[in-house]
């Protein structure tokens, strides 16, 4: 099984990389809370995963008496979890897209008084 980084050490990887992209702010340290949880949770489900011989579907037996195969709830939880993981790299620039996102965006077109007041 993987070793599983506390949330300390995960934090403390997410602030590093934030600083040397040049993109953290201490105003960030709720959304970067929430990232780590998540990227914890992520872990113990991918550790109980593995355990499983990364089983992805099992039978199941619904009301009716009818026996079909379904995805283990843990799969569907993973990739739920992966989609938040990405969401919350994208808003933390912590990704390679985020990060091309805000390196090709253009400043926004100033104003037409602020161009009269910079000419003044």
């Amino acid at each position: 099984m993987a070793k599983i980084k506390s949330k300390r050490t995960l934090k403390n990887s997410v602030v590093r990389s934030m600083e040397e992209l040049g993109k953290y702010k201490k105003e960030y340290e709720i959304i970067i809370d929430i990232f780590v949880d998540l990227l914890d949770q992520y872990q113990h489900l991918y550790n109980e995963f593995e355990a499983s011989s990364y089983k992805i579907t099992a039978d199941y037996t619904n009301k009716a008496g009818a026996t079909n195969e379904r995805k283990v709830p843990l799969v569907t939880a993973l990739e739920s979890l992966r989609k938040d993981i990405m969401n919350y790299s994208d808003r933390l620039c912590l990704n390679p897209k985020a990060l091309n996102e805000t390196k090709n965006k253009k400043p926004a077109s100033s104003s037409p008084f602020s161009s009269l007041m910079k000419n003044l």
